[in-house]
């Protein structure tokens, strides 16, 4: 997933696994309120809860929370407006990786071939 070029202003994210709620908030200027009901809004920010419903976020959340707060914040999207761009970026990402599976395994088909008719 593409991080928008608009989080100049946000702060690196660490190379850690994982992050709790008020450190994400901290890296993406969201407050945590904000990030527990886009976690209703948008089927694709599923953090881990653990003990005491306690959540944590992997670097692919911080990335998509960033993206969510780009479309709504900064290109003025809705939250339903945003929700579909996420989701047909998806599906391109989906397609473009089916692709990319189809032809490394027609090359390796075609290189069984080969060994094949020798």
């Amino acid at each position: 997933m593409l991080e928008p070029g608009n989080n100049d202003q946000l702060p690196p994210i660490p190379g850690k696994r994982y992050f709790t709620i008020g450190e994400v908030s901290e890296l993406c200027l969201v407050k945590p309120h904000v990030l527990r009901y886009w976690e209703q809004e948008f089927p694709q920010l599923k953090p881990v809860k653990r003990r005491g419903n306690r959540r944590y976020y992997q670097r692919q959340d911080v990335l998509i929370i960033r993206q969510i707060r780009s479309l709504l914040y900064d290109e003025g999207f809705t939250i339903g407006g945003a929700r579909q761009r996420l989701t047909g970026e998806e599906a391109k990402s989906d397609v473009s990786q089916s692709q990319q599976i189809i032809r490394q395994l027609r090359i390796e088909l075609e290189q069984v071939l080969k060994i094949l008719r020798r």
